[in-house]
C-alpha cells in the first residue's frame, strides 16, 4: 500500500495553490488549465490528500507550483507580509502603548490561569465537530437539546441515524463528548502555546524566526503539525530557511495556523498590543504571509488588550484591529463579524450570514474563523459560556475558535473561580500533549510559568 503523506504531496497542493490564487488575485488561469487537462484533482474540501492518489502528476504538480508562485499578486499592497510594511499601514504604532509587565499586577496570574483553563475548555467543547458542517452541528446538538449550544456535545440522545449521518470527528470523540471527558486530551491548539512557552523560556524576548525553526525541529514531532505548519516543517528538513519556510510550496500560508500560536505572545504583553503582535510576527512568519500572519497578530493583540485587566471585550478587539492593516481581508472580516454581532440579536442569523458572504473559504482559512471569533466574542460581551458557546456553533475551525474565544473570555473574568465549573471540573487540572517536558501539567503550573516570563526584566 502507498504511503500517503497528507498536506505536503504536490499533486494535492495545486488545487490549493489555485484556490489560493483566485483569492489573492493572482491571474492562474493558464496554470489552471494545463492542470485540468491532465487530469490533476480539485483542492480536497475537507481533508489533506485527494481521494485518489496521483503520483504520476507530480512532476507537473511541482512544475505548476513554481509557476503559481511568480504570478504578480494584485493585493500585496494592502496587504504587506513585511512587519515594517504591516505596521507602516497599522494604526497603532509600534511604540505607541507599553512599558514592560511587571510583578506589581497583583491580579496578573490569576487572569493567566483564566486564560490557560479557558482556552483548553474552548478547544476541547469545539474537538467532537471539528470538520462537521454547520447544519450537522446543529442539527447534533439540537437533538441533544442542547441548543443554543450551551453545555458540552454528547451522543446520549442522539438518534442513531443522525449519529451516522454526522459522525463526530473520529479523533477525538472517544476524549470530548461529555461522556467521554478525563481531563484535557492532546491538540494543537494547546501544544502551540506550550511551545511558545519554551520558546520564550529558552531563546527570551529577542528570539527570532529561525529559532522558532530550531525550537520545532527539538521538541514538536512532526506527525503533529498540519497544513501550512506541516507545509514549513517539509521545507526545514529540505534546507530552506526562514522565511521562505512560509512561502514555498504552501497554498496554506493564508489559513488559521499561526493564529493558534499567538496566545503566549499576548498573554505576555499585558497592555501593550503593538508589542504583542511584533513577537507574534516573528513566530508566525515561519509559516504564513499576509492574512495568515494578520490572524496571530490580531489575536496577540486582543489578548494583550485584555490581559492587562482594564479593557472589556471591545475594546480589546479594537486593539487587535490597530495592530493589522486596515484594508486587507481579515481585517475587513473581522469588522464585518462585530457589525454583523451588534446589529441582531440572533446568533444564528449573524453566523448565517458570516456563512453565506465568507463561505468561498476554506474552513481553516483565517479570514472566516478571524470573523466568526470576532462576532463571538462582541455577541458574549464577555460572557465566558456565551462566548466559547458561540465561537463554536457557527462551526468552520470549531476547536481553534472556541480555544481562542476561552482565552480571551478568560482573561476578562480575571479568575479561574470565575469560570464556570461545568468547564473547568472536566479538564482535571490535567494536560496531555506530545510536547514531552509538559505531558500531563496543571494548568494552575503553567499560569505560574507563563507569568514568570510576562515579568522577566
Amino acid at each position: 500500500m502507498t504511503l500517503r503523506v497528507t498536506w505536503v504531496q504536490p499533486e494535492d497542493l495545486v488545487g490549493h495553490e489555485l484556490r489560493q490564487a483566485a483569492e489573492d488575485g493572482r491571474d492562474a488561469r493558464a496554470v489552471a488549465a494545463r492542470w485540468s487537462a491532465a487530469g490533476g484533482p480539485l483542492a480536497p474540501a475537507a481533508a489533506g490528500a485527494s481521494a485518489i492518489p496521483r503520483p504520476d502528476l507530480r512532476g507537473l504538480a511541482e512544475e505548476l507550483l513554481d509557476a503559481l508562485a511568480s504570478l504578480p499578486a494584485p493585493l500585496a499592497e494592502r496587504e504587506p507580509a513585511s512587519l515594517p510594511g504591516i505596521q507602516a499601514l497599522a494604526a497603532t504604532a509600534p511604540a505607541a502603548r507599553g512599558g514592560r509587565p511587571t510583578g506589581r499586577d497583583p491580579g496578573l496570574l490569576d487572569r493567566l490561569h483564566a486564560a490557560w483553563l479557558g482556552r483548553a475548555a474552548g478547544c476541547l467543547l469545539g474537538k467532537p465537530v471539528e470538520k462537521l458542517p454547520l447544519p450537522a452541528i446543529r442539527a447534533l446538538a439540537r437533538a441533544a437539546g442542547n441548543w443554543p449550544l450551551a453545555d458540552w456535545f454528547t451522543a446520549r440522545g442522539v438518534p442513531r441515524e443522525l449519529l451516522d449521518a454526522h459522525p463526530w470527528n473520529r479523533r477525538s470523540a472517544a476524549t470530548s463528548l461529555a461522556e467521554n471527558i478525563d481531563g484535557m486530551p492532546e491538540d494543537d491548539d494547546l501544544n502551540y502555546p506550550l511551545l511558545d512557552l519554551l520558546l520564550l523560556r529558552r531563546f527570551g524576548r529577542g528570539f527570532t524566526t529561525a529559532d522558532v525553526a530550531r525550537l520545532w525541529l527539538d521538541e514538536l514531532p512532526a506527525g503533529r503539525t498540519f497544513t501550512a505548519e506541516r507545509v514549513a516543517y517539509r521545507n526545514l528538513l529540505d534546507g530552506v530557511e526562514p522565511p521562505l519556510t512560509a512561502v514555498r510550496r504552501n497554498p496554506f500560508r493564508e489559513w488559521i495556523g499561526a493564529q493558534i500560536r499567538a496566545d503566549v505572545h499576548g498573554w505576555t504583553h499585558p497592555g501593550d498590543p503593538a508589542g504583542a503582535a511584533a513577537q507574534a510576527y516573528r513566530d508566525a512568519a515561519l509559516t504564513h504571509t499576509a492574512n495568515g500572519i494578520y490572524g496571530a497578530m490580531f489575536v496577540a493583540a486582543v489578548l494583550a488588550e485584555a490581559a492587562a485587566g482594564t479593557a472589556d471585550v471591545h475594546r480589546a478587539l479594537a486593539a487587535g484591529l490597530g495592530v493589522i492593516p486596515p484594508r486587507s481581508r481579515l481585517a475587513e472580516g473581522v469588522r464585518l463579524g462585530i457589525a454583523a454581532a451588534r446589529a441582531t440579536a440572533d446568533f444564528d442569523t449573524v453566523v448565517d450570514r458570516l456563512h453565506a458572504e465568507l463561505g468561498g473559504y476554506h474552513w481553516v482559512h483565517a479570514v472566516p474563523n478571524a470573523a466568526l471569533l470576532a462576532a463571538a466574542l462582541t455577541h458574549a460581551d464577555g460572557d465566558f459560556s456565551r462566548s466559547v458557546c458561540a465561537a463554536v456553533s457557527g462551526g468552520w475551525d470549531t476547536d481553534s475558535n472556541g480555544a481562542t474565544a476561552g482565552s480571551v473570555a478568560g482573561l476578562l473574568a480575571g479568575h479561574p473561580d470565575r469560570l464556570p465549573e461545568r468547564w473547568t471540573a472536566p479538564l482535571k487540572n490535567r494536560l496531555a500533549t506530545s510536547v514531552a517536558s509538559f505531558d500531563g501539567i496543571g494548568f494552575d503550573t503553567l499560569a505560574e510559568l507563563t507569568h514568570t516570563e510576562a515579568v522577566r526584566p
